[in-house]
């Protein structure tokens, strides 16, 4: 899963008091933005596998730190910590934590068994990635009704075209991932790919957030 982690985002951007849709953005992909940053320094690892799945050949063998339970719910605890310094905002800390901690659940879903809940097996994940003709329309169904929700308990100060040009952003960083050439090596191009397409996506959210 890619562009579905940001409708918990969405939807938690809808709530009162919750941080700004960019910092909400980041949160959701926390975890990735750990592992991808991890990978290169040979904390955790992944190798390319082909057929790993039907959906993708990465073998995501190795990430107890970011990909656990508990690890997500330390990312979690650790991004309500930061917010609450710096906003003081207790409520919205808490709302960001379980932004993002729904990562970790949503991975359960689409993810071959390769989660944990603390780091060592079972491994875990429903496996969804194998069925590509359920997967791609849930993501994308989340995705839509989540964006909906946002749409529909906030209002445009300005620039109404920011909204739909944050979701065509992310329906084009989808499509890439899904349709373009698939990674076969461990590289750059792979982990500082996925490093900016987070980044992208989160600068466009704080954008929109700031002209709603």
């Amino acid at each position: 899963m890619f562009i579905g982690h940001y409708s918990a985002a969405f939807v938690a951007a809808a709530l009162p008091k919750a941080p700004n849709l960019g910092t909400l953005f980041i949160a959701a992909q926390l975890v990735d933005v750990a592992f991808f940053t991890f990978v290169p320094l040979g904390i955790e690892n992944m190798r390319i596998v082909t057929g790993m799945s039907a959906m993708n050949p990465m073998d995501l063998y190795d990430m107890p730190w970011t990909h656990s339970l508990v690890g997500a719910a330390c990312w979690a605890i650790g991004c309500a910590l930061v917010i609450r310094a710096v906003s003081g905002n207790m409520v919205g800390a808490a709302i960001a934590a379980f932004v993002v901690l729904s990562h970790w659940l949503l991975d359960w879903v689409v993810h071959i068994p390769d989660l944990t809940i603390a780091g060592s097996p079972p491994k875990l994940g429903l496996g969804l990635w194998n069925t590509p003709a359920v997967a791609m329309p849930f993501e994308l169904a989340v995705l839509g009704g989540s964006a909906w929700l946002y749409a529909h308990h906030t209002r445009a100060i300005s620039k109404r075209w920011l909204l739909p040009a944050l979701i065509c952003l992310l329906l084009v960083l989808q499509a890439i991932n899904w349709f373009g050439p698939p990674p076969t090596a461990v590289d750059a191009g792979l982990w500082g790919g996925a490093l900016i397409a987070y980044a992208m996506a989160a600068a466009m959210a704080w954008w929109v957030a700031r002209n709603r």
